[in-house]
């Protein structure tokens, strides 16, 4: 079990986004099922995960058992997913959050029910009677109370309600900083700096007075140390909370504000279980209670397992007859709801689509990078990943999908899988992969280069015909460099012979985009194909990587008048 040790909540930060835990559970279950969760089953596990193609690190060589306990007890066991004890089984809950069509309410439902203190999460001799909450409700009553949360106010404010019973006193302290900021002189980086760091002081007062400044992290016991150390632990937690609040699509997030509201069409779902569900938390010291409670796949009840509610929202469709309604089971009504989003989603993206390929969003695309550039969002990686697809899809012809997750309003949600392109283009003879990473210096080589080439080679074997790749980032390593001109020339098996991957800089794909614009004609996939072959025969001719990195950049510069 775990110890509750600070004066400030905390939320499963591993992983750090939750449909990762995805394949990390179906592993676990698939290979490991009534097997007792010790030392050599968990080093084990963190083996077999580390083979699979969706997980992306090795664990920690010195200590794998703690690698494994980090993936597993932080967020699978925490929400009910799996049961530990006395082995290893999936709940009744896990069962719903692997399966596809009921994976979002599953996670909604879990959140609902985590609780500080439970039977998992215990507090200590010297904070006792400090948590007294359900953290994932109360964020989102506070996000409905305020209308919408910034980062920042989470940061700082949402992470005090440990207790249910402070509520109002926290929607108190935003209203109060938001009137307050509208009269500061101050920039707002100086003047939430300042507040952030007063509120801590004020939340740990007692330690501060008592001395006790000294963090596990480090030997500077300074008030400032502490302070900043603080701070980045709210930070890590607030970023965590709004991604797995993201996950539910119940929130959007908007990326340059910063902040979380409940989606419209959302609005009664919420209102529902904010209503409905006992705020306060249950069976703290009793385990096996809590375990019902929490592996159950059927509460806490949500709007849409209302009859009434549901009939309601599918009547709203106008697609089904009030007949066909009152005959239809709970089941085939919530089916039917679910179809009907995903239509609307579709038809929202092929929306856009449309747009793009006629140039109306060339601006705000050309915007969008350099807000990127700028560091404006608040999910940056998402952001690039989203707009490089939009860029290609506007670029020329073809077929191009991003494996970006999209919300139910056609909005970018979560970046690609670990296991797949972030960008497929098919172009009917041949296909082009394209890989984007606010990466930078050596880990870009470590995170990417060997991913890059893998995911070119499943295209390749997948559609049986020539496949090329675009590597784009705000600045490429001179080892991604090195590596990808060796895949030029290097025949690998495991990779379908020669790689062709081009790495552009953002700013170079940037002009490509911009070139695109300024002729009075679409690019064809001709002159996509043009360029990486040039990027083969380049490659051929260099005398070195920097010979050829220069030459595929300055082709690529002018890819439509060369």
């Amino acid at each position: 079990m775990a110890r509750l040790q600070g004066r400030t909540l905390f939320f499963i930060t591993s992983p750090r986004t939750p449909m990762k835990m995805l394949p990390e559970i179906e592993i676990l279950v698939s290979n490991f099922t009534n097997q007792i969760w010790n030392t050599k089953c968990q080093e084990d596990f963190m083996k077999c995960l580390a083979t699979d193609p969706n997980f992306e690190g090795v664990g920690s060589p010195k200590d794998l058992a703690f690698s494994a306990r980090d993936r597993i007890n932080r967020g699978p066991k925490a929400l009910g997913f799996v049961n530990l004890n006395p082995t290893i089984s999936i709940t009744e809950a896990g069962k719903n959050f692997l399966n596809e069509e009921t994976a979002e309410e599953a996670l909604l439902r879990q959140l609902l029910k985590f609780q500080l203190p439970s039977p998992y999460h215990t507090e200590t001799e010297n904070l006792s009677n400090v948590f007294s909450v359900k953290p994932y409700l109360e964020i989102f009553r506070l996000i409905y109370t305020l209308g919408k949360v910034t980062f920042d106010e989470l940061m700082i404010f949402g992470m005090q309600l440990t207790n249910y019973k402070k509520f109002d006193e926290v929607v108190d302290k935003i209203k109060k900083f938001r009137e307050e900021r509208k009269k500061s002189s101050k920039s707002y980086r100086v003047f939430m700096g300042e507040y952030r760091d007063a509120e801590i002081e004020k939340i740990y007062q007692c330690e501060i007075h008592e001395g006790k400044t000294k963090t596990r992290e480090s030997k500077d016991a300074s008030l400032t140390k502490f302070v900043k150390t603080k701070s980045s632990n709210m930070r890590d937690y607030t970023d965590a909370c709004f991604r797995y609040l993201r996950a539910t699509g119940l929130v959007t997030i908007s990326q340059k504000g910063k902040s979380l509201s409940i989606l419209p069409e959302k609005i009664e779902e919420v209102k529902y279980f904010l209503k409905n569900i006992e705020r306060k938390p249950i069976y703290v010291t009793d385990e096996k209670a809590y375990k019902e409670y929490l592996f159950d796949s059927t509460l806490p009840v949500l709007y849409t397992d209302n009859r009434e509610s549901l009939e309601q929202e599918v009547g709203k469709l106008q697609e089904v007859s009030a007949d066909v309604i009152k005959k239809s089971s709970v089941i085939e009504l919530k089916k039917t709801l679910k179809q009907a989003v995903v239509r609307r989603k579709e038809n929202l993206i092929k929306d856009q689509v449309m747009r793009l390929k006629d140039y109306q969003s060339y601006i705000d695309v050309m915007s969008v990078f350099g807000d990127i550039k700028d560091n404006n969002y608040y999910d940056v990686p998402l952001m690039l990943e989203w707009n490089t697809w939009r860029a290609m899809t506007m670029l020329d012809g073809g077929d191009i999908r991003a494996n970006l997750k999209f919300d139910d309003n056609g909005q970018p949600m979560a970046t690609a899988s670990g296991n797949t392109a972030d960008i497929i283009c098919d172009y009917g003879d041949f296909s082009l992969t394209v890989e984007v990473t606010m990466q930078s210096g050596q880990r870009q080589y470590e995170m990417e280069g060997e991913p890059v080439s893998r995911h070119l080679a499943k295209v390749k074997k997948e559609q049986g015909k020539d496949a090329y790749c675009f590597f784009i980032a705000p600045k490429i390593n001179d080892s991604c460099i090195a590596h990808f001109y060796t895949l030029h020339l290097a025949n690998i098996a495991f990779y379908g012979g020669k790689s062709i991957i081009l790495p552009l800089e953002l700013e170079v794909f940037e002009k490509m985009v911009e070139q695109s614009g300024k002729v009075d004609y679409t690019p064809n996939p001709d002159q996509v194909r043009s360029l990486c072959e040039y990027s083969m025969k380049a490659a051929q001719a260099a005398s070195s990587e920097k010979e050829w990195y220069a030459a595929v950049k300055a082709r690529a510069l002018n890819w439509l008048t060369a």
